[in-house]
């Protein structure tokens, strides 16, 4: 059976997020460790006891997320459970790298630090935002922007299921393209918890700065293919990795298309390793006839070795 590990990205996080596997597992422990002593502060303590406000900030969210997944990716290999391939929404592809063995974690959690710092520092805080536009399909939202910006920049920026399109902007125009949206049929426009519109053009100025960091970060060729979210296919030189990660923060996020690109590969299993469900959850929109599971605690770790027992 062909299996795929996914990886979340920001939105994720919640306050304990990690701390049983830090608990139970000596493996996570180091990982919580290595990255407190490469970030010079202890985001362990940030991810299992808060507060929400300071977990939230981007620079913090980020690479909080990273460690957690990859605390919860070196446990399951130690229960032998390797992936065939990787793919990671967002901040996840950094995990899907680690994963591969393209970069080290240690390289990895300082910039998604960075990657998150410039993020917020390109827009003014409240000058933009993201909102979830629910019932419509990608063209229908990509002529609702285009429609919406004489009010300024807004851009369909998370393909991530059928009828869940983000969008990305500046907040007259995200205001505007609502209404729009709603005209047009969409159920509801959901405004997400972020401070900044990720992944549209006005990132351009944190890929400039994201573009400088990756220059004196050491790379390697992934040992295990991984599915770029800007191309949604795979990646397999460490030149690509670095120019496709500089693209990915003013790019779409092309998830729809990288699950059904990883379906027609063959894989017939999924594992979401790290906090929350949502992958599983859009996986369920984009096929149901693919299982997925995740891991983000022993309790759910042991409910998946049950489950690959059982599917062989």
């Amino acid at each position: 059976m062909k299996l795929a590990f996914i990886f979340p990205g920001q939105g994720s996080q919640y306050v304990g997020m990690g701390r049983q596997m830090y608990e139970c597992f000596p493996v996570a422990r180091r990982t919580f460790e290595e990255a407190d002593a490469s970030l010079g502060f202890t985001l362990s303590r940030l991810c299992f006891e808060g507060p929400v406000e300071e977990l939230q900030h981007t620079v913090n969210a980020q690479p909080a997320i990273l460690t957690v997944s990859v605390a919860c990716l070196r446990v399951l290999r130690e229960k032998g459970v390797v992936p065939d391939v990787a793919a990671g929404h967002s901040l996840g592809e950094y995990s899907a790298l680690v994963a591969a063995g393209a970069m080290t974690f240690a390289d990895a959690v300082k910039i998604v630090r960075k990657r998150g710092q410039f993020m917020q520092e390109a827009v003014p805080l409240g000058a933009g935002g993201m909102m979830a536009v629910l019932g419509l399909d990608v063209p229908t939202v990509q002529e609702i922007c285009r429609r919406a910006s004489d009010a300024g920049v807004v851009e369909a920026v998370n393909l991530n299921c059928p009828g869940q399109v983000v969008i990305a902007g500046e907040t007259q125009a995200l205001e505007r393209a609502c209404v729009l949206a709603k005209e047009a049929g969409a159920r509801r426009c959901v405004p997400l918890a972020v401070s900044a519109p990720f992944h549209s053009s006005l990132m351009l100025p944190a890929g400039e700065k994201l573009a400088r960091e990756l220059e004196q970060v050491a790379m390697a060729d992934p040992r295990l293919p991984v599915v770029a979210n800007v191309t949604a296919d795979y990646v397999t030189s460490k030149e690509e990795v670095k120019r496709l990660l500089v693209q990915q923060v003013y790019s779409p996020v092309r998830w729809e298309e990288s699950m059904r690109r990883l379906i027609a590969g063959g894989v017939q299993a999924f594992i979401e390793v790290g906090p929350g469900t949502v992958l599983c959850g859009l996986l369920r929109k984009i096929n149901r006839q693919v299982n997925c599971w995740s891991v983000q605690d022993p309790e759910s770790l042991e409910k998946v070795l049950a489950c690959l027992k059982e599917v062989g």
